[in-house]
């Protein structure tokens, strides 16, 4: 395969494929070439369309054969159909920091979720037990990384919680009551996550909705997703995540956040107390037994 991409490998994906093979990390890149480590991940993700004097910067640095450039830079100039989704399959704590960056270049955040807690509103102890479940799933050498891969996704997973606490950012998360219902880790462990919900729902740039159970849905809640902007929107698998800046997609997606918003409550506090009583007597019925 050459460097230029003739396998068909989106622009930034030959970038990427060709920083890899000369042994350097995203951010010793942006050093050398006088970006910002997120807007190399960007340009490399194909999540923002890469300009050609970038993408010329980028190829020099690594020592691409001019003619090759020439070919990546008229592939930007006559572009293929752009599809409406790509697939990012990495390894759990690689889709953290791949996370982490988009993250970043976004001020707000719309996240509806119908089977579990949002990822930046995750304690310690659901995080290990959600992404210790996504690196089973892994196929083995694809992504899969190594043991300690868990470990280290739950640690950028929760430094990505700083971003809360920046006030020019909005976070509008939206979830169905059957989220706290799915009991995924030690009971103990759900009362300490619903009361990091409260906590966040206190926050003056979060707001905290909860579609109630005999809300009747408009469509079936198949999967949850995250609203970036209006720029992109990310779909998370079992192995992967799909993400689409396509604006036709993006537009839908909104539509969509919107129409399950109208069903939620902001009157949060019983259905939190609800659910932190069934876990506390789970918790003593286990205590009782061992």
């Amino acid at each position: 395969m050459s460097s230029d991409g003739s396998s068909g490998l989106p622009v930034g994906a030959v970038l990427r494929q060709l920083r890899r093979r000369q042994g350097l990390s995203g951010q010793a890149l942006a050093r050398l070439v006088g970006m910002s480590q997120p807007k190399v991940s960007r340009i490399e993700n194909g999540v923002v369309g890469a300009d050609p004097a970038d993408v010329l910067l980028i190829a020099r640095a690594l020592n691409m054969p001019e003619d090759e450039i020439e070919a990546l830079i008229r592939r930007l100039e006559h572009p293929v159909e752009r599809p409406e989704w790509t697939q990012v399959r990495t390894g759990v704590a690689a889709r953290q920091n791949n996370m982490a960056s988009l993250e970043m270049s976004t001020t707000t955040f719309r996240v509806f979720q119908p089977t579990l807690v949002f990822g930046l509103l995750q304690t310690s102890e659901y995080a290990r037990a959600i992404l210790s479940s996504a690196q089973a799933a892994q196929p083995a050498g694809r992504g899969a990384g190594s043991p300690n891969d868990v470990a280290a996704a739950v640690t950028a997973r929760v430094r990505r919680h700083e971003i809360l606490g920046d006030g020019s950012r909005r976070f509008d998360f939206l979830m169905a009551e059957t989220v706290l219902g799915n009991n995924l880790c030690r009971p103990h462990d759900m009362v300490a996550q619903i009361e990091r919900l409260r906590e966040a729902a206190g926050q003056p740039n979060v707001s905290l909705r909860i579609i109630p159970a005999d809300a009747r849905w408009p469509m079936p809640p198949y999967h949850g997703f995250e609203l970036m902007d209006e720029r992109h929107v990310l779909v998370d698998l079992f192995n992967a995540t799909l993400m689409s800046g396509v604006q036709s997609v993006v537009r839908s997606f909104r539509g969509i956040f919107d129409s399950l918003k109208a069903l939620s409550t902001t009157a949060i506090e019983p259905i939190l107390d609800r659910y932190a009583d069934r876990y506390l007597d789970l918790s003593r019925r286990s205590r009782h037994r061992s």
